[in-house]
């Protein structure tokens, strides 16, 4: 089963993707900032992370570049 982390700050967004993406299959762990994405990035090993750009604390490029030095080749989706 394909993994997927979802990273929003509004609660809303999340449920939503989380929702639609378990409905298709997809394992899907929520993360509700740049930090606690980066945390779970980590532990949860995903195959693909939705990214919103603006977050409080570590926006979303922020967390790009960081998960980019820690692997570069797991897609990235900005929103």
């Amino acid at each position: 089963m394909k993994r997927i982390l979802v990273v929003d700050d509004e609660e809303n967004i999340r449920e939503l993707y989380r929702d639609e993406l378990v409905e298709e299959g997809y394992e899907v762990e929520l993360a509700t900032d740049g930090l606690d994405a980066l945390r779970k990035f980590d532990s949860f090993r995903p195959d693909l992370v939705t990214l919103d750009v603006k977050m409080p604390g570590l926006d979303g490029l922020e967390v790009l570049r960081r998960i980019r030095e820690k692997n570069a080749s797991v897609p990235v989706l900005l929103l």
